[in-house]
């Protein structure tokens, strides 16, 4: 550990007397076993952990055992460890906010006498707030699901309900699931979800096995509660009291659903909703449609790289790092977040987000002046909650205020504006401020503010109520001006009768030990000791000089504590009167806060597109039955913001029936897999309404985008590499729709090549000819860029496969040298020869490695496409791969072939242990070989 972190981070000494230690050790002993919950006791200077939450802490936070105490002797030592203020709150940061398999439990008291003052989790950071965001903005909202599955024969049921606790928001949905619940995780993914309320007993099930690891794909804490929890008694009546408005609404909606009642009356039972008064009728509740937004999995989401993770080497690793150029205080980046979780399907509602970024971009001086306005605004929606739940001062008040107070400047600026886009801007922001800033709504907020305070003092860094808005106040502020004047004249006096010089030898001090008293330096004291002991009452004697007063003062003092008593009580009594008035504008504020935050993204899309070296252009969109997907000069956006990188720009062609499926070939680190992330990519931005990195695009709108991108073991839950590949292939061919988008990047390699390659042919038949949907394949088995020519070249009347084309990546290799130079340009065709023996040269493997590698891959590798797809006869002479077959033979085959694919695609693995799993798996691999016996071109892969 750095001298930086020792000194910040230093182990406060665990003071404790034999009796303090053993009342807390009874104490201890009492409390539940909670494996999940991180305890800390507030010893008011410090702060304690104690048993396996004290080693934990050691090891993760102070990386040293040695940092451990023993309190008690003997069998019944427990093991502890002290923290400071600094070190509490990284760690409550850290387990809060960056992990995901912790509770945090705060207790205040002494001896055997402690309480439970606060608890928070993942999903429900209210009580920390303070800690958390002290010094950094929220970024994102928390929110709390609880999930009810109903498992029948045609599938499982699920009752889904969730709730914002920083939006006041609760939402409900029931909808129908797979296996590998690819609703659920959609809609975990979509809301941003970090902690998850199931049934105890539903965690013993295989079924509930499978949902388990989909919630922790999704980086979601489970949190199990009670069956009886689930329960949907009285929860109209509950809602009543939470929702704003009419409970007729809100009877319907909870009456539509079969399961979500039940889930729901768990989230608020959980979550004590019910508990804070401030919650009432301030919740909003809201069906939650799956089909609003373009769905994303866990998969796709970390292959797209949307958002940040620890591991990012800087902030443009990341969609979100890149595209977050916010100035709001946490809202703006909140609504990014969501956005990008949330890409749109509406074409309309795109294009409107489209046509206000082209507003921003094309006025380059109405988007300074407005990010130089919403740099001033609060966090608008944090603010509201602290004075809904009356946790707010008058600090609170005043930022409010210095961020209404800015509005009507950015109404101002917007109303300058006189492009095409003018009626948009007036309806989506002008009209809706010049409603929220009219006397009845933030004028009046404002007027209450100058009225009740005292502005003047905010220079000193004092919040006041002005004097002159409560008549009692003004007669104490009086009170108390007046005895100030008294005791500075009675001051003057005593300076005078002891004939020393005002301050500079006779001081005026107050504390809280004495109130007002006389000071004077030691070496005055013998000056005035004669008068000191007759007509003074001498208080205390120390270096700093002597402290003394008399009945004058002290009287004066007495009552001027009394006047200021009052005057505190009356300031706090108006502070809360003023806060419970504030409250009252909620509504407004929520509107505010939505069109600022809103703003403040659109115009960090427009920043984003005019600042990069090379432009964004804005993209045209089509709905998802209309057009094709065309990227031209399309770059990735992360990728070309490293400072290392100078990108070369590649066209994207997905065509109906000509290229709408895409196989590319190509040598290993050629930017394949960048080729067909960044399509992904673009697609998101375009539907979240930002412009794109291409020279010109046009998109037709996607559902749901599929990314099947790298593999890794997770030996944890017994899954190999090739397991979570077909797993995660298996979630694609259930999921995916015609209006989806596929990404699939080296499928097939985590078995044997043929085995691999039979899977890899087949997917792509079953993609092509079944789903439908546009596709990017990128792979090393050549022999795939068959597929693209088999309509053309075998007269296949049972099945046309039309659409299918090949591309790669271009590499070139000296003749001489044998040097190879990537040229990262994805061009049509298919790429005639393989490069791993290049790849491993840049490696720097030893030259003996590499001639063998060349000697062997002679021997083997006799291949070109065409050669695979040919109908001559006359060259079946010569190596197996090169060997022709008969139409019908392979037409058969490929049936074969896709009949084992979508039998193994509907075998339950996740219900099964592995040797099961591998049983069925060997059967129906034998079953096929069998199947081969009556085909030739089937038996080249066994």
């Amino acid at each position: 550990m750095d001298e930086n972190f020792d000194e910040q981070n230093k182990l406060p000494e665990l003071k404790l007397d034999a009796k303090q230690a053993q009342g807390f050790l009874s104490f201890f002993k009492t409390l539940p076993n909670d494996p999940r919950a991180v305890r800390f006791f507030d010893r008011r200077d410090y702060y304690t952990a104690h048993g396996e939450n004290a080693t934990f802490i050691a090891k993760t936070y102070y990386r040293t055992t040695t940092a451990l105490r023993k309190l008690g002797s003997g069998s019944n030592g427990l093991s502890s460890v002290s923290v400071n203020k600094n070190m509490f709150e990284t760690i409550t940061r850290d387990l809060l906010l960056e992990r995901t398999d912790h509770t945090l439990e705060l207790y205040e008291g002494s001896g055997s006498n402690w309480r439970l003052v606060k608890s928070a989790s993942p999903g429900n950071l209210s009580s920390f707030e303070d800690v958390l965001f002290a010094n950094n903005e929220m970024q994102d909202t928390p929110v709390v699901v609880a999930l009810l599955p109903n498992f029948r024969e045609n599938g499982c049921t699920v009752g889904f309900s969730y709730v914002d606790l920083t939006k006041r928001i609760l939402g409900l949905a029931e909808f129908l699931d797979d296996s590998h619940f690819t609703n659920v995780e959609s809609a975990l993914v979509a809301l941003g979800c970090k902690e998850c309320l199931l049934p105890l007993e539903s965690g013993k099930s295989s079924e509930c096995r499978t949902l388990s690891d989909a919630l922790t794909r999704c980086g979601v804490m489970v949190t199990e509660r009670k069956k009886t929890e689930f329960k949907a008694r009285d929860l109209v009546q509950d809602l009543g009291r939470l929702v704003k408005g009419s409970i007729e609404p809100v009877r319907d909606l909870v009456s539509g659903f079969e399961f979500a009642p039940a889930a729901l009356g768990a989230l608020l039972s959980y979550a004590e909703l019910l508990a804070v008064e401030g919650n009432y009728g301030n919740y909003s509740i809201c069906r939650y449609n799956l089909g609003s937004y373009m769905r994303l999995d866990s998969a796709a989401m970390r292959a797209l790289n949307v958002l940040e993770s620890k591991t990012d080497a800087n902030k443009n690793f990341s969609l979100f790092g890149l595209m977050n150029r916010t100035c709001t205080a946490g809202m703006g980046k909140r609504l990014l977040h969501m956005w990008l979780k949330q890409p749109l399907l509406d074409v309309s509602e795109i294009n409107s987000r489209l046509d206000l970024v082209q507003a921003f971009v094309e006025d380059t001086e109405l988007r300074q002046d407005l990010r130089q306005h919403l740099r001033r605004i609060s966090d608008i929606e944090r603010l509201m909650r602290n004075i809904q739940r009356t946790r707010a001062g008058l600090q609170h008040i005043v930022k409010l205020y210095q961020s209404s107070i800015r509005v009507p400047h950015i109404k101002s600026a917007l109303e300058k504006y006189d492009g095409q886009f003018s009626s948009l801007i007036k309806e989506r922001y002008l009209d809706p401020f010049e409603l929220l800033t009219d006397d009845d709504h933030s004028n009046k907020f404002i007027a209450l503010v100058e009225t009740s305070v005292d502005l003047d003092q905010l220079e000193n860094g004092e919040y006041m109520i002005s004097p002159s808005y409560d008549d009692a106040l003004a007669t104490l502020k009086s009170e108390q001006e007046s005895l100030e004047r008294q005791i500075h004249n009675l001051h003057k006096q005593t300076a005078f009768d002891l004939d020393l010089p005002v301050d500079k030898a006779l001081k005026l001090d107050k504390g809280t030990q004495f109130g007002h008293v006389f000071r004077i330096t030691k070496k005055e004291e013998p000056k005035v000791r004669k008068k000191l002991s007759t007509q003074f009452i001498v208080l205390e004697t120390r270096k700093d000089g002597v402290k003394f007063t008399n009945t004058k003062l002290k009287k004066l003092g007495d009552q001027y504590q009394k006047v200021l008593e009052e005057y505190k009580n009356c300031q706090k009594e108006l502070v809360n009167r003023v806060v419970q008035t504030t409250a009252t504008f909620s509504e407004v504020f929520e509107h505010l806060a939505g069109f600022l935050s809103e703003l403040d993204v659109l115009l960090s899309f427009a920043d984003l597109a005019s600042s990069c070296p090379t432009p964004y252009t804005r993209p045209r969109i089509t709905p998802p039955d209309v057009g094709d997907i065309v990227l031209e000069g399309s770059r990735h956006p992360c990728v070309e913001a490293q400072d290392w990188v100078n990108f070369i720009p590649n066209d994207c062609r997905l065509v109906r029936g000509k290229s709408w499926f895409q196989i590319i070939t190509g040598p290993n680190m050629g930017g394949k897999s960048t080729f067909i992330r960044q399509v992904g990519v673009n697609i998101l931005m375009a539907q979240v309404g930002c412009f794109v990195p291409c020279e010109k695009a046009s998109i037709s709108v996607r559902d749901c985008i599929f990314a099947r991108v790298g593999a890794g073991d997770c030996q944890l839950r017994g899954v190999s590499t090739f397991m979570q590949e077909m797993l995660e292939t298996a979630s694609i061919l259930k999921g995916a729709t015609e209006n989806s988008l596929v990404i699939i990047d080296e499928l097939g390699r985590g078995t044997s090549t043929y085995d691999g390659f039979g899977l890899a042919w087949a997917i792509c038949e079953h993609i092509v000819e079944a789903i439908k949907a546009p596709t990017l394949f990128a792979t090393h088995f050549h022999e795939l860029t068959a597929l693209a020519h088999e309509n053309g070249n075998y007269e296949l009347q049972k099945k046309q496969i039309v659409g299918v084309a090949n591309y790669h990546v271009s590499a070139h290799i000296d003749s001489s040298s044998r040097k190879l130079t990537m040229l990262y340009k994805v061009e049509p065709g298919a790429c005639d020869q393989s490069f791993g023996i290049h790849v491993a040269e840049f490696a720097n493997f030893p030259e003996s490695v590499v001639a063998l590698a060349r000697e062997k891959a002679a021997e083997l590798e006799d291949f070109s496409p065409t050669s695979i797809i040919s109908t001559d006869a006359g060259q079946e002479e010569g190596s197996k791969r090169k060997r022709g077959y008969d139409a019908d033979d392979i037409s058969r085959g490929a049936a074969k072939a896709h009949k084992f694919l979508k039998e193994f695609a509907e075998l339950p693995l996740e219900t099964m242990d592995l040797k099961q799993a591998l049983q069925q798996v060997t059967k129906l691999k034998d079953d096929l070989q069998k199947d081969a016996n009556n085909s030739e071109w089937l038996q080249q892969f066994f």
